[in-house]
Order: C-alpha cells, then structure tokens, then sequence
C-alpha cells in the first residue's frame, strides 16, 4: 500500500468539503494547514519519515556501522509497521465514512 491511495482519498474528501461549506468559510480552531486535511497530511509525512529512518538504519546495520544497533533497528521497524498499519486503518474508516454519506439519500 503507497500513499498515493491516501492522497486520493484525501483529495477526493477536500472537494466533497469545499463544495459542501463554500472555498471562503472556514472552521474555528483550524490549523494554518487547513484543519483535518493538513493533520491527515502531516501524519501522512510522519509515517513516511518513519519508515525512512527505520529503511536507512537497517541500511546502516548491514553494512556493519558501529552506531546502529540491532535493538534500535527492531524498534524503528515496529514503530514503521505500526504507523503504516494505522494509516491504512484511517483510510479504511474514512473510505467507508465516505461511502456511507454517498449512500444518504437527499
């Protein structure tokens, strides 16, 4: 799973809101990033710098660096996995929330 799956759900869930409250209005206490959306993006980037740290020191562990430790790559690639598997359980719920509104009848 890549996220660009992510990113078009997420693109797809932006237009459904602009069209729904207007491109003007906004909503109290939004980030400067634009609320939901930008805190879906910037987890999005964490995960992704997850799994970038873990892949550079398992890189690092086999070509033998003394500054990498085994323990400390086991615990990079859970905390990767983990992050990954929660993205993907976000995009589950949102794809099915989005499913649910399409389904309401008017």
């Amino acid at each position: 799973m890549n996220t660009s799956a992510l990113q078009a759900a997420l693109q797809q869930l932006n237009l459904l809101a602009s069209q729904s409250q207007g491109a003007t209005s906004s909503v109290a206490g939004a980030g400067a990033n634009g609320g939901f959306s930008g805190e879906l993006q910037a987890s999005l980037r964490r995960i992704n710098q997850l799994q970038q740290t873990a892949t550079q020191h398992a890189n690092a562990f086999q070509v033998g660096s003394p500054d990498v430790a085994l323990n400390d790559v086991m615990v990079d690639m859970q905390k990767a996995a983990l992050g990954f598997q929660m993205g993907v359980q976000v995009r589950n719920r949102l794809v099915t929330a989005y499913k649910d509104v399409m389904a309401m009848q008017v």
